[in-house]
């Protein structure tokens, strides 16, 4: 039976691997791909590096996989989910010919994936709905990586929850209704604007990172009330620079120092 690995690669620094992730990189023959858009052909190249790095005399393949396109519907539109629905089954359906085509009966493929697998990442889900089917039969193996959410209490020097504290896990879409009440602390993925303008008369602090772990990382921190503009700016500046921009931060109610037990 084929195998297929899902690999979390951490953040951006390739010394965020785990041994078990570079163990894994080394049973791989095939490597699927998809980011080959001209903006994020730099996470192609990080890839790449990544394996030329840490795989050690054992013979493997990359292969790109055409991405269907998707049909940009708002998050809050009705037709969100069902867009999300349809974009899913049409990458199975690649996914799975690719697999069926280019990993041997008793082969290894692989996916790449940014951060872990498990936070915010649809791969997991298209994988299992290629294994469901059961028309190429897969067994699925996933390896745990580095979040930028760990990254980014890192390289901040902070931790994501206060004393006996609540953490949340939110997105930037989310966000705009206001500052979850339930949570001491709030860390926000896929902010595609600024979000954060939302909560600024909450007395928050924030920390916020993009790019973390690569040579373009940004890191500002402070007051959200006095550092939301210098964020915004930097924001706008690197997707100009660089076509696109990954970050995340954390918002903090209380000033107060987090627990470092």
């Amino acid at each position: 039976m084929r195998t297929v690995l899902i690999i979390g690669i951490g953040a951006g620094d390739p010394e965020y691997l785990t041994v078990q992730a570079i163990k894994a990189l080394n049973r791989a023959d095939v490597f699927f791909v998809m980011d080959k858009r001209e903006e994020t052909g730099d996470l192609m190249r990080m890839r790449r590096e990544i394996c030329e790095r840490y795989i050690e005399g054992h013979p493997y393949r990359v292969i790109e996989i055409d991405d269907p396109a998707r049909d940009r519907v708002p998050q809050d539109a009705p037709g969100y989910r069902a867009s999300v629905e349809a974009w899913h089954a049409a990458r199975a359906a690649a996914w799975e010919a690719a697999i069926r085509d280019e990993v041997g009966e008793d082969g290894v493929g692989a996916f790449l994936v940014w951060g872990d697998p498990s936070l915010y990442d649809s791969t997991i889900g298209v994988v299992d709905r290629v294994r469901t089917r059961g028309t190429v039969p897969i067994a699925v193996e996933v390896i745990p990586g580095i979040t930028s959410l760990q990254a980014l209490a890192a390289r901040h020097a902070i931790t994501l929850n206060q004393v006996g504290g609540a953490v949340q896990i939110t997105t930037g879409r989310r966000l705009t209704a206001g500052m979850p009440r339930e949570a001491d602390d709030v860390a926000v993925l896929l902010d595609g604007d600024t979000a954060f303008r939302h909560v600024l008369d909450e007395g928050l602090d924030i920390y916020w990172g993009a790019y973390v772990g690569t040579p373009d990382e940004l890191l500002v921190s402070g007051p959200l009330a006095e550092v939301a503009e210098e964020i915004a700016r930097a924001r706008t500046e690197a997707r100009s620079r660089k076509g696109w921009i990954m970050d995340a931060y954390l918002l903090r109610r209380s000033s107060g120092t987090a627990d470092r037990a």
